[in-house]
């Protein structure tokens, strides 16, 4: 495995309007290796901060004197210079409406208050994942050039932050698609490998997409993986039932993605 970060090279950005909450995440943040580490109380402070260069990763709360976690991410998403920086969200928020945007911008964690050590390392494993190309399966043996994946989700944001994880374990050849039926209407004439889809879609939803390729499409067998920040059970069971090789949540999980495609190309 290749990697080009480690915790020591991250410069870590904490948005905490707690001072006392601040420091703890500072420290923790030490604990875990990034030894660079600024805090700011707001938002507006971060967006200031972050537009002077030199930070890595942003380490936020959601409840900010002049903007939502959600919001934070939302605007360093729609800043070209800003929009590839790694999001952690630190929050005992458990609403899903409002954490959901969270998710579907490309958060590398959320992490609940109060995290412990194994679950921030998890987090920053993501942000690894996504800052580090992985030769891991290449030096394998497996043949990733010929690998098509096609990638659902309404979120550009979402899927570029999931094609991004996909491309840095060696996947090269991509489909894109909005919704399921824009996916359908590739799929008529486009023969893919794995099918990465959301749930949460307009107009044909990750559950209709999977029925319609089990019961319609000429790529019947192809593996489908769901990445989704769906939370109602019955639903999940319904998806599991039509056949998926694997459910992860959002924040998309780079190491569910990297045991996924080793099975698949070795025809487990």
């Amino acid at each position: 495995m290749t990697h080009h970060h480690t915790p020591r090279d991250l410069a870590a950005l904490v948005v905490e309007p707690s001072a006392m909450q601040s420091k703890l995440l500072v420290a923790e943040l030490a604990k875990a290796g990034i030894a660079r580490v600024e805090a700011v109380h707001s938002g507006g402070g971060a967006l200031t901060r972050l537009r002077r260069g030199g930070i890595s990763l942003v380490v936020s709360a959601f409840h900010l004197p002049d903007m939502t976690g959600a919001e934070l991410i939302g605007a360093l998403r729609a800043d070209p210079a800003l929009a590839d920086l790694p999001f952690i969200l630190v929050s005992s928020e458990s609403r899903h409406q409002l954490l959901d945007p969270v998710r579907q911008s490309g958060a590398s964690g959320i992490l609940p208050k109060p995290f412990s050590q194994a679950q921030l390392e998890a987090a920053l494993r993501a942000v690894l994942d996504f800052l580090n190309v992985d030769d891991s399966l290449d030096e394998a043996g497996f043949d990733l050039d010929a690998l098509r994946v096609m990638v659902v989700d309404d979120s550009p944001m979402a899927r570029k932050f999931m094609r991004q994880v996909l491309a840095n374990l060696g996947v090269k050849r991509f489909f894109e698609a909005e919704n399921g039926r824009q996916a359908v209407a590739l799929l008529a004439d486009n023969a893919v490998d794995l099918v990465v889809t959301d749930y949460n879609m307009p107009e044909m939803d990750g559950q209709a997409l999977i029925e319609f390729i089990r019961t319609q499409s000429w790529q019947k067998d192809v593996p489908v993986l769901m990445v989704t920040s769906e939370d109602d059970q019955g639903r999940l069971a319904a998806v599991r039932e039509l056949g998926v090789v694997g459910m992860c949540d959002k924040p998309f999980e780079p190491n569910t993605v990297r045991a996924l495609l080793g099975r698949l190309l070795r025809g487990d």
